[in-house]
């Protein structure tokens, strides 16, 4: 059984990810600091598996950790999570976050060289493309000027991976660049646990309807959209973790010195009202929430256009919104009143 290595693996999409790997037969080894995830995820992740996944606690950037896993783990290939991707933190902590998000990447680029490792998923954003002037957007978009530190992490990854990748290292490299990930598992034993107040839309959602938060705030409804708010394209992390799995996949098939990207969304948009909406009508609830002004830097609308990731990866996003928001709150009722199962 070929072992992946997972950076992040304790995460949110690095958890779900590790279980689709283990049900198409290959083994997790999860690398994980616990800075924005709890080791209980790991007791989870068996309760779904029935397998105790090998755990190494540690920072991505450090080699030492890195060279332990290589010593008693011979690893095939590497999905790298670990990141800071707070948006707004990003913006008052740059230097941490490109230390973080760039200085690991660095690192563990030379750790598989050292240790012939050839292939590398890499998790990118669809934030690289910033507010496109054409939509859906495609691969060849361009890219645009960052709105945020975080952001440019992802950019300036990438262009780190095609020059090494054109220096001709001997590896095989997949980007993904996600759009919205949003659900949970369907066993509800994992699934997204923000560390304070939430930072993204459907965790903010289920807490308001739980009634850890006292409404939810809709910033804008007179954007060019069909109800005048932000479009978004929400997929289902479970079919996100599905993706990394395919894309390991067609990477052990390619030639050496190989990078290519994908896209990963649903191919749809949905707007933050039909979201709401959504959630209100799968779980009978009515939600709590008011709008508000703008918010600066928020891009209007975007999706993606997966016509690549379906013919090349074979890949298909199976779940529907609703699926998304009814997962969602599964999720948030294992919780119970508390903001998370794990205080």
């Amino acid at each position: 059984m070929k072992k992946i290595l997972i950076t992040g693996g304790a995460g949110y999409i690095g958890s779900h990810t590790a279980v689709e790997l283990w049900n198409a037969g290959l083994e997790p080894i999860i690398l994980d600091d616990l800075s924005n995830s709890h080791a209980q995820v790991l007791e989870r992740l068996k309760d779904i598996t029935g397998k105790s996944f090998s755990f190494y606690m540690g920072d991505c950037n450090n080699r030492v950790v890195l060279d332990q896993i290589s010593r008693e783990h011979e690893i095939a290939g590497v999905i790298h999570f670990a990141a800071f991707k707070a948006v707004g933190e990003s913006t008052i902590k740059p230097l941490d976050y490109y230390k973080n998000n760039l200085g690991s990447l660095l690192v563990l680029l030379e750790y598989m060289r050292e240790k012939g490792i050839r292939d590398l998923v890499f998790s990118s954003s669809c934030t690289v493309y910033g507010q496109p002037d054409v939509l859906p957007v495609t691969e060849v978009t361009p890219r645009k000027d960052a709105e945020s530190p975080y952001g440019n992490t992802k950019k300036i990854g990438e262009d780190i991976l095609v020059d090494y990748v054109k220096s001709k290292p001997g590896i095989r490299v997949v980007a993904l660049r996600y759009f919205n990930p949003v659900g949970a598992h369907p066993s509800a034993k994992i699934g997204e646990l923000p560390m304070g107040t939430p930072q993204n839309l459907v965790p903010f959602i289920t807490q308001t309807a739980a009634g850890i938060r006292q409404k939810l705030t809709v910033f804008g409804n007179d954007y060019d959209t069909p109800d005048g708010s932000c479009i978004r394209d929400y997929i289902h992390v479970v079919d996100l973790a599905d993706a990394h799995v395919k894309a390991l996949g067609f990477l052990f098939q390619k030639p050496l010195d190989f990078y290519e990207v994908f896209n990963v969304g649903t191919g749809r948009g949905n707007t933050v009202l039909e979201v709401i909406h959504a959630f209100e009508k799968v779980n009978g609830l009515k939600l709590a929430y008011q709008i508000g002004p703008r918010r600066a830097g928020d891009v209007v609308k975007t999706w993606a256009d997966t016509r690549k990731i379906n013919q090349e990866l074979g890949w298909h996003a199976k779940y529907t919104l609703d699926d998304c928001m009814r997962d969602s709150w599964r999720w948030q009722l294992s919780l119970g009143e508390r903001k998370g199962i794990f205080e």
